[in-house]
């Protein structure tokens, strides 16, 4: 079985966000990126099913600028075999829609034929959770969405789940789409031997037109702001302070 794990490079999880000056977008000038966090759990997993022999080949695929190449060399360098970089875009502000992700990720997957598509469950830069469950409707897979736990058992995939108020176990029929969740697994570093032996490992590189695929953007940024400072907290010497100030601002 093959496994096909989409990769996103995204703004390094440490780094804090800078907003543009006039306020067109965030700041990527000489900002550290890395893979996605939940992309690089999915990768984990896909490796360990490898290693448990349920897997026969992973292959990383990622979609957006050239300087994505560094993070499919990171998912080579965990234990990935090849990867497909789709280059869909020249400029790095540039954020490619989940809809024409996932129309270029179906045809990947209808390219390469794999048995199970990991995902993360979102990119933490946009925040879209969508990606995967649209791959899913236009393939027709089933999906398994918020992943916490995987175990495949022949044509079917038996997924935990986190939902709200506790965990939900579902099976789904192969070839079907998981969305990873945090809880999944802690990915493993990649040695510096893994590093450079990744340097070897096939990757192709694509564009979104060798696919038929339309990647011009749908929906326009108007503008990005960031959030609101936090008001400053207030100390009070007694809970009767307490009470009267909660009332004052009609907290109760």
């Amino acid at each position: 079985m093959k496994v096909l794990v989409p990769v996103k490079r995204v703004i390094d999880y440490n780094v804090k966000v800078r907003v543009k000056a006039d306020g067109t977008g965030v700041d990527l000038a000489n900002v550290k990126m890395s893979m996605n966090p939940f992309d690089e759990i999915a990768v984990e997993e896909a490796i360990r099913l490898k290693e448990a022999g349920k897997a026969d080949e992973v292959v990383a695929v990622s979609i957006g600028v050239k300087q994505a190449q560094e993070t499919l060399r990171t998912a080579l360098a965990m234990g990935a075999d090849r990867a497909i970089l789709v280059v869909a875009a020249d400029d790095v502000h540039t954020d490619i829609e989940p809809l024409a992700v996932a129309k270029i990720l179906a045809a990947v997957v209808k390219e390469e034929e794999p048995g199970i598509v990991l995902c993360g469950k979102q990119a933490i830069d946009n925040d879209m959770n969508a990606t995967g469950q649209m791959l899913s409707a236009l393939l027709g897979w089933s999906q398994a969405t918020f992943a916490s736990e995987l175990d495949i058992d022949g044509d079917s995939a038996k997924v935990t789940r986190e939902v709200d108020g506790g965990l939900q176990t579902i099976s789904v029929k192969m070839p079907t789409i998981v969305t990873v969740d945090l809880r999944l697994n802690e990915p493993r570093y990649a040695s510096l031997p893994n590093i450079m032996k990744a340097k070897r490992k096939p990757l192709d590189e694509k564009t979104a037109a060798d696919y038929g695929v339309d990647v011009t953007p749908r929906l326009e940024i108007v503008s990005t702001t960031e959030p609101e400072a936090r008001a400053a907290g207030i100390k009070v010497d007694s809970v009767d302070d307490l009470i009267a100030k909660l009332k004052d601002a009609g907290a109760v």
